[in-house]
């Protein structure tokens, strides 16, 4: 009886020993949000497990309103930190919130605070043996009478390119490929990728609701699936790991 207890327990060590986590820090637009069989809100990194196999286990630690500064004043990079082990990944995007210039608790200058605050995501996941991938923004819903796409981040894409650079840090580009998104969609029918109702519409929502910033279901679920199609196309051998734990 023990000899088999042995095995069952040597089998379960190593079942459990094989599973990665992809830690994905950031604001709203990644967050998981209450109710989802209700709320037609939803955060990209909520959806992104149905993509992965069982091996790979998302931790999904986004969370609404929060900049580089706020999540890590608040202890929320410490809690995900000191969990950190090797060979885990951490999916970092920030800046929505980051550039709210009348706030004291979240804003960072791009060049300064919010670049140094990604260099330190950066080297402590590494210090644990974990692997950063830096993504830019989610590109907002924002189109002129013209119908044309203006971007709404500033210098924040830019420094998070720069980062990754100057660090050697597997990186995609998610502002550049939700333009696109929202362009192939158009001005009228991109709305569907996000939170758009008329008063009544849906029951979540008391009043008409136009939020051009926040992701439907649909809209979620598109933009991870665009993130996986990017970690596919990473030429850099730290990821070799996440590509082979995709469906």
């Amino acid at each position: 009886m023990k000899k088999y207890i042995l095995i069952f327990w040597f089998v379960s060590a190593a079942c459990f020993a094989q599973k990665t986590t992809v830690y994905t820090i950031g604001d709203s637009t990644m967050a998981n949000k209450k109710d989802p069989e209700k709320n037609p809100e939803h955060g990209w990194a909520q959806v992104l497990q149905q993509f992965f196999k069982d091996n790979i286990v998302i931790d999904n630690r986004a969370l609404n309103g929060r900049s580089t500064r706020s999540f890590i004043a608040e202890k929320q990079w410490d809690a995900v930190y000191q969990k950190l082990k090797k060979g885990d990944y951490v999916f970092i995007e920030f800046g929505h919130n980051d550039s709210k210039n009348m706030d004291s608790l979240r804003y960072t200058n791009p060049h300064t605070a919010y670049r140094h605050n990604l260099i330190r995501f950066v080297k402590e996941s590494r210090e644990k043996g974990a692997i950063p991938i830096l993504l830019t923004s989610i590109a907002r819903r924002n189109f002129n009478e013209k119908g044309v796409l203006i971007g709404t981040h500033g210098d924040y894409p830019l420094e998070t390119r720069l980062v990754a650079q100057e660090y050697k840090v597997p990186f995609i580009d998610l502002e550049y490929y939700t333009e696109l998104l929202e362009q192939s969609y158009g001005p009228e029918k991109s709305k569907q990728l996000h939170l758009h109702f008329k008063a009544g519409e849906n029951p979540f929502y008391k009043e008409e609701k136009a939020d051009d910033t926040h992701l439907s279901l649909k809209g979620a679920t598109e933009i991870a699936q665009i993130v996986v199609n990017q970690i596919k196309l990473l030429d850099d051998p730290t990821v070799e790991k996440l590509k082979k734990g995709i469906k």
